[in-house]
């Protein structure tokens, strides 16, 4: 099924994903990889303060290259989400709603996405020139030493992914693989 949603995405809309679904995402949504999600988690085991909010906000595992002339990012295309496992629980259960990446999760980000009532979405690898095309506005709002791995606030209007995992445990990279199977 198609869908468009609005980010930040609240739990009804969260819950009425699944997975297998096709979503266009506009709105805010945030990127962080393996060096920004460690000093987050770090911050967090420090009872300090994280720079953004997690409540109902979406994270994308990117980090982007150099913007080209007139353009707000350049290729935005996904990175490996097992990268950001350790950390992803603990980032949910302070209201994390969804988290784009590639590739499969393992059991305890799976249990925190049923817990939280959350949802992990795919976005193509390989198509970072094509999903920046969806990105209206970047601007970098935390850990700017960290270069391309920096936390940014992006904008972005019709951002292509797909439902891998949904609030009730469905997992793409499982169901696909046993239906491919029977399909031989």
């Amino acid at each position: 099924m198609d869908r468009h949603i609005n980010v930040p995405m609240n739990q009804e809309t969260a819950i009425s994903l699944h997975a297998g679904d096709y979503v266009y995402i506009s709105g805010t949504i945030y990127t962080a990889r393996d060096a920004a999600h460690k000093r987050m988690y770090e911050a967090l085991e420090r009872g300090e303060k994280l720079p953004l909010d997690m409540e109902d906000n979406v994270i994308y595992y990117m980090g982007p290259s150099p913007a080209r002339t007139g353009r707000p990012i350049g290729s935005a295309g996904p990175t490996t989400a097992s990268r950001m496992d350790k950390y992803a629980p603990s980032l949910m259960d302070l209201g994390l709603k969804g988290m784009i990446g590639k590739g499969k999760r393992n059991q305890a980000v799976k249990d925190a996405v049923v817990r939280n009532k959350a949802v992990y979405f795919a976005a193509v690898g390989g198509a970072g020139a094509l999903l920046s095309k969806s990105i209206i506005a970047s601007e970098v709002i935390a850990y700017d030493d960290l270069g391309t791995e920096a936390i940014r606030r992006l904008e972005v209007k019709d951002f292509p992914v797909i439902v891998v995992m949904d609030s009730e445990g469905n997992d793409l990279y499982e169901t696909a693989v046993a239906e491919y199977r029977v399909d031989c």
